[in-house]
């Protein structure tokens, strides 16, 4: 599994974003160390650099669509709308077909950063889970009483 991912929990992360009521920048930083698996391995290039300059410039919303441009390419925002005092984000692999054709990965909060954030945690989580082999494997030990036996006919 990469590095980066080892210590990735998304859940007790999805829980801090739900439970926080603004974004923070110690709060950006560790979305990016933990949830990120791109952004430290690009190094300082234009695009890491405009990122850098989000957060100091503390523009969370503009900063959480640009994690989501270079950690998920094949991503992309699907809806933001927001409804009786909640921004709803949904992220989705094909924009172009219809809602109940779509498998977006939806989130909500009162802070439209947090709301793209959380979705993007969540579809992280969606990664690191399919990583995974769907079948567990089991490393076979060797039974001390197996000989493998030559069993040709000739005959």
């Amino acid at each position: 599994m990469i590095a980066a991912l080892r210590h990735y929990d998304p859940p007790s992360l999805s829980e801090r974003l739900r439970e926080t009521h603004a974004m923070t920048r110690p709060l950006m930083i560790e979305i990016i160390e933990t949830a990120g698996r791109r952004v430290p391995s690009l190094g300082q290039n234009g695009r890491t650099a405009r990122l850098s300059r989000l957060i100091d410039a503390e523009a969370w919303a503009d900063a959480a669509l640009v994690l989501i441009e270079l950690e998920l390419s094949m991503w992309q925002v699907r809806r933001i709308a927001y409804d009786e005092g909640e921004w709803h984000c949904a992220l989705s692999r094909a924009r172009e077909l219809p809602d109940w054709l779509d498998t977006a990965v939806e989130a909500c909060h009162g802070d439209l950063a947090i709301a793209l954030l959380s979705a993007f945690v969540e579809v992280q989580a969606l990664a690191v889970e399919a990583s995974r082999p769907s079948v567990p494997s089991v490393r076979r030990r060797r039974d001390p009483l197996y000989e493998p036996v030559a069993c040709d006919n000739f005959g």
